[in-house]
Formats: C-alpha cells, sequence, structure tokens
C-alpha cells in the first residue's frame, strides 16, 4: 500500500528546514507540491493572455506609433500647422495704367441752384463743340430753365443758372397766338388779342391745317381733346406781351447785326439766344453758379490722403482767379508749372497736384506714390510730344519680403528698392506701366516634396504638419468624449443598479430616452447653429465633445448596471453592508471596480467609432473650424470629386490613419475583451 502525503506536514517541515539552514532528508516531489506552483495576479495573467494575441499586440503598436507621431511628430517637423507656404517668379507684370482724361467731371458749387438733367447729360459735348467753335460762353436751354456755360480757364468750366424771360423774337418765327376751344367756342391768347380772330378760328376741323384772316395765314394743329393750337410764321419782331417801342427795336437790331450775346436798354440787361434764323430775346438775371467741369485729377502729396470734392472745387475756381483759397482754416496757394498746377499749404510745402493725367495702380489695393505719379507724368508727356511709343523709367518701388507683404523698417517706415518701369503706348491712346516684379502666390495643391512630404493642400499648409496636428485634435476628442461617457455611464448605471426601484426605473427610462435619439442628426443641427452664431474655434471644439459624450452614455449606463445587478448581492457586498460601509463607498470602492474590465473594453472600443464620428462631422464642415486641424477637416479641403482625383496625396494618407487608428483601437478593445475573459473566446 502506497505512503500518504500530507502536503501541510511537508510545508512545516520544509519552513522549520528553512530556519534551522538544514537539508531536508528524502524530499520527494510531487505534481501539487506548493514549490512546483508559481502564483501569477490577475493583472499578470491578463497581460499574458493579452500578449499572446497577435492582432492586440499589432494594435497597440499601431496606436504607440500614432501617438508619437501626433505628439511627438510636430516638435521635430520644422512647418506649422497654420504657416502658409507661397511659390513666385520674376515676371514683367502691369504695375499701372495711364490715361488723357478725354471726360469732364462736374463738381457741385452750389447745390440750392436746380439742375436740368438734360443740361447736365449734354455739358461734355457742349464744352467740346465751344472748343472746336472756339467760344468762351455758350446759353442752352433746359427743359427747366436756361444755364449758361463759361469757360474759366484750360480745362476747366462752370455751369451756371439764370432767370430769364422770353421778350420777343426777331427774324422769321413761328408765333404761337393762342389756343382755341372747339366745343365752347372760345380762343385763349397767348400774348396780344387779335380781333375777330376768334370768329376765324372755327374753321379749326381734322388733325391740322390752315386759314386766312387780315391777309395773313394761320396754322392750327389738334391738341389734347377738342383744342387746337394756332400759330403763324412771321417776319420781323414779334413780342410775347406787348412793343418796348422802337427805341428798343433799334437797340436790338444793333446788337444782332454785331453779333453780340447781350445789351442793355433803359438799366435792364437783355440776353440774345439765336436758334437757327430767329433771335431770341430774354431779360437776364444774375447768373446762380451751380457746378464747376474739370479734365484735371488731383493728385496729393501724402500717398493715399482723400479730400473733400468742395476742396476741389475751390482750388479749381481759385486756379484762375487769385491762385489762393482757404479750406478749413487752412490757407493754400496755387502756382501753374506749364499744363500742371500745384496746390502749396501755408507753410509752402507741395500739398496736391492737378493733372490731366491720371494714374491709377492697376490691381487698385493700394495708392501710388505722388513723386512716382509725377515723374510718370513728365515722362508721358515728354512722349506726346515726340510721338514716343515707349519710354523707361527708372523708380524706387515698395520692396516684399518672400510671402510677397510689405517690409517696413524698425520705424515703420515703408522700405523701397530701385525697380525698371516700363511706359507702353497704347492704340486707345493710354499708357500702360509695366515692371519687372517677384509676384508671389500660394502654393496651393504643391505635389509631395523634400520641402513638404505629403505636398499642400488648397490654402498653401503643408498636409504633413496638418497631419500630425489633425491627429492631436482626433485622439484627443476620442479619449475626452469616452472619459464623459464612462463617467456618465458609470455614475448613472451605478445608482441604477444599486438602489433599484424607483430610481432604476426612472434611470432606465431616461436611457431609453437617449437611445431614441438620433445622434448624428442632432450633431449636425447643432454644428448649424455654432456656424449662423460664429463661435470661437476652441469653444466650438468644447462644445463638440460635450455634445458626443452626453449623446453616448447611455450604452455604459445599461451595461454597468446589469453587472451591479449581479454583483450586489454576491458575499463580498453582504460583508460591506454589514460591516456599516457607506453606500458612496459600496458603489464606487467595491462594485464599480469589479465593472471596471468591461468598461475598459468598452472604452477602448468607443475610441474608433467617437474618431470615425468626429471626422465625418468635421468632414461635412459641422465639427472642428480652422485654424485648428483634424483628420476629417483635411479630407473635407479636397471634398470635390474632381480634388480628390487629382490630389490623392492629400486625403489617401489621412484616409489610411484614420482607418489604421480605428482598426488598431479595436484590435487592442477585442484583445483586451479575450484577456479579461477568456472563457468567453470563440
Amino acid at each position: 500500500m502506497a505512503a500518504s502525503y500530507n502536503l501541510n506536514e511537508v510545508l512545516k517541515a520544509k519552513e522549520a528546514a528553512e530556519q534551522n539552514n538544514t537539508p531536508i532528508e528524502n524530499e520527494e516531489i510531487h505534481l501539487d507540491d506548493v514549490s512546483r506552483v508559481k502564483v501569477l495576479s490577475p493583472g499578470r495573467q491578463v497581460f499574458k493572455r493579452f500578449i499572446r494575441n497577435r492582432l492586440a499586440v499589432f494594435g497597440s503598436v499601431v496606436l504607440i506609433f500614432m501617438f508619437a507621431f501626433s505628439f511627438l511628430g510636430p516638435l521635430f517637423y520644422a512647418h506649422g500647422q497654420t504657416e502658409i507656404f507661397y511659390k513666385y517668379n520674376n515676371q514683367n507684370v502691369n504695375y499701372a495704367l495711364a490715361k488723357e482724361n478725354s471726360a469732364y467731371n462736374g463738381y457741385v458749387v452750389n447745390d440750392s441752384v436746380e439742375l436740368d438733367s438734360k443740361v447736365v447729360t449734354a455739358m461734355n459735348s457742349n464744352i467740346k463743340s465751344m472748343i472746336e467753335e472756339g467760344k468762351d460762353y455758350l446759353l442752352v436751354e433746359g427743359e427747366t430753365g436756361n444755364f449758361e456755360i463759361n469757360r474759366l480757364g484750360d480745362e476747366i468750366y462752370t455751369l451756371s443758372g439764370r432767370e430769364m424771360d422770353e421778350v420777343c423774337t426777331a427774324g422769321t418765327s413761328t408765333v404761337t397766338i393762342g389756343t382755341y376751344d372747339s366745343v365752347g367756342k372760345k380762343l385763349k391768347f397767348s400774348g396780344e388779342e387779335i380781333e375777330g380772330l376768334e370768329d376765324a378760328a372755327k374753321a379749326c376741323k381734322g388733325k391740322s391745317g390752315e386759314f386766312k384772316f387780315g391777309g395773313e395765314t394761320y396754322s392750327y394743329k389738334k391738341g389734347s381733346g377738342k383744342s387746337y393750337t394756332i400759330t403763324k410764321t412771321s417776319d420781323g419782331i414779334n413780342y410775347a406781351e406787348g412793343s418796348l417801342g422802337e427805341e428798343f427795336e433799334a437797340a436790338m437790331l444793333a446788337a444782332i447785326e454785331s453779333e453780340a450775346k447781350a445789351f442793355s436798354f433803359e438799366g435792364v440787361n437783355y440776353t440774345i439766344l439765336n436758334k437757327g434764323e430767329t433771335h431770341h430775346v430774354y431779360t437776364s438775371g444774375e447768373p446762380s453758379m451751380a457746378m464747376v467741369y474739370t479734365r484735371f485729377t488731383l493728385d496729393t502729396f501724402e500717398t493715399g490722403l482723400k479730400v473733400s470734392d468742395e476742396f476741389r472745387v475751390n482750388a479749381l475756381l481759385a486756379a484762375y482767379d487769385s491762385g489762393k483759397f482757404s479750406y478749413e482754416g487752412q490757407k493754400y496757394t496755387i502756382k501753374s508749372n506749364d499744363d500742371v498746377f500745384e496746390i502749396f499749404d501755408a507753410q509752402g510745402n507741395e500739398f496736391a497736384e492737378f493733372s490731366t493725367i491720371s494714374i491709377r495702380r492697376y490691381s487698385g489695393e493700394d495708392s501710388m506714390d505722388y513723386d512716382l505719379k509725377k515723374a510718370l507724368n513728365t515722362v508721358i508727356e515728354e512722349m506726346q510730344e515726340t510721338d514716343l511709343k515707349t519710354a523707361e523709367l527708372t523708380y524706387r518701388l515698395p520692396m516684399q519680403d518672400e510671402n510677397g507683404v510689405y517690409t517696413y523698417d524698425e520705424q515703420g517706415n515703408l522700405q523701397y528698392e530701385d525697380g525698371d518701369l516700363t511706359i507702353s503706348q497704347r492704340d486707345t491712346g493710354s499708357y500702360v506701366i509695366s515692371c519687372h516684379q517677384t509676384i508671389y502666390v500660394i502654393d496651393k495643391f504643391a505635389a509631395p516634396s523634400g520641402t513638404h512630404v505629403l505636398g499642400t493642400d488648397g490654402d498653401g499648409f503643408d498636409v504633413l504638419a496638418r497631419v500630425m496636428y489633425g491627429g492631436r485634435i482626433s485622439l484627443m476628442v476620442g479619449f475626452v468624449v469616452v472619459f464623459l461617457e464612462i463617467l456618465l455611464g458609470v455614475i448613472m448605471g451605478g445608482l441604477a443598479g444599486y438602489y433599484g426601484g424607483w430610481v432604476d426605473n426612472l434611470i432606465m427610462r431616461l436611457v431609453d430616452i437617449f437611445y431614441c435619439l438620433p445622434s448624428m442628426p442632432i450633431m449636425i443641427i447643432l454644428g448649424a447653429m455654432m456656424d449662423a452664431l460664429r463661435m470661437n474655434t476652441y469653444v466650438r471644439l468644447m462644445i463638440m465633445m460635450a455634445a458626443l459624450g452626453i449623446m453616448g452614455w447611455a450604452g455604459v449606463a445599461r451595461m454597468v448596471r446589469g453587472q451591479i445587478l449581479s454583483l450586489r448581492e454576491q458575499e463580498f457586498m453582504v460583508a460591506t453592508e454589514a460591516t456599516g460601509i457607506r453606500v458612496k463607498d459600496r458603489i464606487f470602492r467595491h462594485l464599480v471596480p469589479n465593472v471596471m474590465p468591461q468598461l475598459i473594453v468598452i472604452a477602448s472600443l468607443g475610441i474608433g467609432g467617437t474618431i470615425i464620428t468626429e471626422s465625418t462631422l468635421s468632414f461635412l464642415g459641422l465639427g472642428v473650424k480652422h485654424p485648428l486641424a483634424t483628420w476629417g477637416t483635411i479630407i473635407n479641403s479636397v471634398s470635390s470629386a474632381s480634388a480628390m482625383a487629382h490630389y490623392p496625396f492629400i486625403w489617401i494618407p489621412v484616409g489610411l490613419l484614420i482607418c489604421m487608428t480605428v482598426i488598431a483601437f479595436n484590435f487592442v478593445g477585442d484583445g483586451l475583451r479575450d484577456a479579461y475573459d477568456p472563457k468567453a473566446k470563440r
């Protein structure tokens, strides 16, 4: 019969021998000997089972790489996520455009004078005809009154209104006798009544015709209703109201014969206006200047300084008068230099210049230097005198840095450098000023190179830098959102599972409500609202993470509740109740730690899904906004089918990173689940 083996006695003997440092005689080794059993902690057991899962280990390596790539990579990469890159080349570009002002622009002198749109519209043509005929004065008749145009000087004309009443006509003219009412048989005379003409007017029939009376021929034309306008062609003098006598007629005829524009009689001024063979005589009041017209362009010495129309008017009127004027308490002097008027302030400093040549920047983004305008003006005038088609000018131009931005010194003054300008005359009469200039443009969609490993996007950003920084945001969003889900889920699920009853019912109904909410449509609506409110980028990011966390806690709460329901009746929980431990400690120090393995698995699996959700929202333009980069916003930069086809180097690497990260989190989650519960492994 085999000898019996007592493990307790063996252990006691072994302990005594170790204390006395004496060997054990006849020591036998058995399979159930404690010396052969190496006891591992639960954590080490989970770790050993985890590392046996090759996919889980692969996922862990990938995640380690992603974290190093996103958080450490930017520290060693030369470019930032919002650094814009430019490309440039040297070429001749159109810098400015110069042209001789052909049209006369009007400026209001007195807005109380009622202007006639017909007269104002015809001003340029009237001034042109005055120049061609060598006239300094022109009287024009408008629909609302009479106006006169006066030549103040070269390229400056004034438009004045004048109160004028017609006195008479001389020569062959058509005189309106009156209006005949064919129904009432009444004739209303415009001027002096003609006895017996009313009865003769009964001959007015049809649309028009003639009738004779007193040896003269009268014409009639049907007007509105049953009325007729009666006129007659008359040679000689025809008064609008009554005769002014032979002496007036003699003075008038003498003025007409001498081709005078006006004459005076008995202290009254009269104006003569010729229309064909007819001379119209008007009483003339004092003219009231309404506008001043000029071909001159005003350029101020201080680049970009704007002056009012009132200043221009005062300067124009003073140019051919005293040469001095005041404006807003400041005194100015005008000096003529050939065809140019120079304006000086009270200290004698050059303030502005009038010139018939208008010079403007092609781009219109900034003003041109005054001295450059003067130099160009001089060159163009020389070209006009010598009939040259091209000319050269070397002048200092604003300096630009490698990013196309103007450079300034330490005092804030704009820096300049010499540039070669070419002035070329066009067939239209204008002049194009071009220069050899460095052109800077954003380096959009640049192909991968040594400088930009993954190229640049549509905003000129380095794609690799954006991918690194975007990984930070995407991973941070995943961890923060899952942390919020776990936190809320543990609190709500722990309370529901421990207390049960109405607390459980209330929380579970709340869980049901959150299960029914469509998370993606809600996030899209929230993103649109934040767009409308123009929220700060960082505030927007925090709101989005909070919203995703609140929307996703229900599943965690249901799992925690189920686990706690099965744990709360076990012996260790009965012991905590018997020892009087607080309810808070029972839940969060004894129940929740036993649920931790399941929470770790849920968290690892949930992070990947959260990254997908964030990328989707950012791709739709409803997530994170510029200047922050996420993997979703990077793909959004090439959201069109054409961009995706032509620039795969932007979205393919980002898409692969998203896929690898999500798959890696899933591998790790599956590995943790199998390590914590090997019996559930299939």
